[in-house]
């Protein structure tokens, strides 16, 4: 169930930046210490934290099944490791993207899949 979140309009104003920053890559950090009192930023480095240790994983997993397809089929199975390769990182492109609108559109507005995850509180 989504729950209502509402953020103090100069919260919003005065950390849009650091709300953006947050999902890119090892970057949550800044907002998690820059901006630690800011509910707005907060959240944001939240769905950034997330969306960094989802891609992480999702790397990981798509290197194991690089392994084992080009262990398994040799070079037949190139093509198959590009498309995978390729797929996971158009998946962690569309998931920034949609962060950072999220993040500069002002609402509190969670990733799919794994927006619900609360990291930080």
């Amino acid at each position: 169930m989504e729950e209502n979140i509402v953020f103090n309009e100069e919260d919003v104003r005065s950390n849009k930046a650091m709300g953006v920053l947050a999902y890119i890559g090892i970057l949550f950090l800044i907002p998690l210490f820059a901006a630690k009192d800011s509910q707005y930023a907060r959240f944001h480095t939240n769905q950034g934290l997330v969306l960094f240790i989802a891609d992480i994983a999702l790397n990981v997993v798509a290197r194991i099944v690089c392994i084992i397809l080009g262990n398994a089929l040799g070079l037949v199975a190139v093509p198959v490791i590009t498309v995978i390769n390729l797929a996971v990182g158009i998946i962690a492109l569309v998931f920034l993207i949609l962060g950072i609108i999220n993040a500069c559109s002002g609402e509190p507005k969670k990733l799919p899949l794994i927006g619900g995850i609360t990291i930080l509180k």
